[in-house]
């Protein structure tokens, strides 16, 4: 017996590690949702980061040629 993290994605679920079973191999699977731990204070710690490190307009610029681009095919 394994226990193993995995991620629920468009209906599959997808191992986040290797695992070593046979191709075609019938296993059966426990599914117990890891509760999700909001932390407020790690989003006040990481507030204003990335200030300085991209120039806002430029990138402003580039999803509205990427948006016009796009429309235009």
């Amino acid at each position: 017996m394994k226990t193993i993290k995995a991620r629920f994605s468009k209906g599959k679920i997808e191992p986040l590690e290797k695992l070593d079973i046979t191709e075609g191999k019938e296993i059966s699977v426990t599914i117990m949702e890891v509760p999700f731990k909001a932390n407020g204070d790690s989003f006040a710690r990481s507030a204003g980061r990335w200030k300085g490190t991209i120039d806002a307009d430029k990138l402003i610029e580039n999803i509205y040629a990427d948006r016009l681009f796009s429309a235009n095919q």
